[in-house]
């Protein structure tokens, strides 16, 4: 396949959603800062959507330069990328400044970028290299540590940031591991901590739970069968189980930072303090909810107006969606983010070559993460950890990020009849 008729062999259908889905989010943007009495253009540089369009500008070049580099440069340099990324992060308590909170930038002046955000396609594309290697195996316990080991780099890293929101996102190259062979035992354990963290902290009395366990291994050792390996298996996870959950209370007081325990507080009962650590969810509850069907109509949201949602142009931008195209435009928001993955995966699926297939998972798990918390954490179901919604939240840095995430995918895809198959 030629170079020059690279336009030809793009997916369209994936362009086309990515373009929607920026334009909609730029108008939700100029929506936030809208305000009827000044009456600035969505042009207007002083407010977000003007810089925004910068912003979508600046994209629009990120696409020609990654589509027009010959596409064995992603496969031959991504361990170069993540070096290089992993060290711009490195700079950061050095050189970086703090915004919101979060020594996360680097910038002359007003002018600055999120290492953070680039680290996400570095990443996929360092495990897409490792795994796609001659000879690898995914039951390989080295194997296994080198890949926690490329994930785990920038989370630290990220962590040391005090952006413990953006380091989770790396978390969720679990579902690539699961997609190329890891056992899913290492899921089933994460997901069965969560639930009984969780589980904790809603039941007020910890003996509650204590005795449930107990009943529950009287009950196993009695009715299974009566080998001491597995008595001793079973007994030994109980001890565990109980251990987490009296780990919760240290965890939750002695780990956690104040505005991180209140973020968890207000999971549980926002209601509890609703002017104080349950404002942000319970403000962006009443937002999507005030909206009701059909929604208050384009630059008609009156909590939008009025500044009740803290960060609504960034973090909890889907309650500008939800106030002001109601629940219709909600459910056609998720359906385009859902069309996207879809579309993601079945690109993943049709790649002759290792390495393609698994960066496109990576894509899609990055992608899948920061929709389903952010929009979750926006109507109560997860804690507010402060990633954006992808394409919809304003902001330069994450804009470009998930552009070079996903058009890297549609520059390897458009060539996969080229590479070697090693699948």
């Amino acid at each position: 396949m030629r170079e020059d008729n690279i336009s030809g062999s793009l997916d369209w259908t994936t362009i086309g959603l990515y373009a929607a889905m920026v334009f909609l989010g730029w108008l939700n943007i100029y929506a936030v800062g809208y305000d009827e009495n000044v009456g600035h253009s969505i042009f207007t540089l002083s407010l977000n959507s003007g810089r925004q369009l910068m912003f979508i500008a600046a994209s629009v070049v990120i696409i020609f330069g990654i589509v027009i580099l010959d596409m064995r440069f992603y496969d031959a340099f991504a361990y170069i990328i993540y070096g290089v990324i992993l060290l711009a992060l490195l700079a950061i308590p050095f050189i970086g400044k703090e915004v919101g909170g979060n020594k996360a930038w680097i910038g002359i002046g007003s002018f600055g970028g999120q290492p953070s955000e680039l680290a996400k396609f570095a990443t996929a594309l360092a495990v897409a290299k490792y795994i796609g290697s001659v000879g690898f195996r995914m039951d390989n316990l080295r194997n296994q540590a080198v890949l926690f080991a490329i994930i785990g780099a920038p989370m630290m890293l990220i962590l040391l940031q005090r952006d413990a929101g953006t380091a989770m996102v790396f978390s969720c190259f679990m579902v690539v591991f699961f997609r190329e062979g890891m056992s899913p035992f290492l899921m089933i354990v994460g997901f069965c901590a969560a639930a009984i963290f969780i589980l904790t902290l809603l039941v007020p009395n910890q003996w509650y739970l204590h005795g449930a366990i107990a009943i529950a291994l009287v009950m196993l050792i009695a009715f299974g069968k009566k080998k001491v390996k597995r008595m001793v298996l079973l007994t030994l996870g109980a001890i565990l189980v109980m251990g987490v959950i009296e780990s919760v209370d240290y965890v939750i007081t002695d780990v956690l930072k104040p505005h991180q325990q209140n973020r968890i507080k207000a999971l549980i009962n926002p209601d509890a303090d609703p002017l104080g650590y349950g404002w942000n969810v319970t403000q962006s509850k009443i937002a999507i909810g005030s909206g009701g069907i059909s929604g208050k109509g384009f630059l008609q949201g009156t909590q939008t107006k009025f500044d009740f949602v803290p960060e609504q142009s960034t973090d909890f931008i889907f309650c500008t969606i939800g106030e002001e195209e109601g629940w219709l435009g909600s459910v056609a928001i998720i359906a385009l983010f859902t069309t996207l993955l879809l579309r993601i995966i079945y690109l993943a699926e049709r790649q002759k070559n290792r390495f393609a297939r698994v960066y496109a998972y990576g894509v899609g798990s990055i992608f899948f993460f920061h929709f389903a918390v952010n929009i979750g954490m926006t109507i109560g179901l997860f804690p507010v950890i402060g990633i954006p919604l992808p394409f919809f939240s304003y902001g330069g840095s994450s804009l470009w990020g998930f552009t070079i995430l996903l058009f890297i995918l549609l520059k390897i895809d458009a060539h996969r009849g080229q590479l070697l198959q090693r699948v």
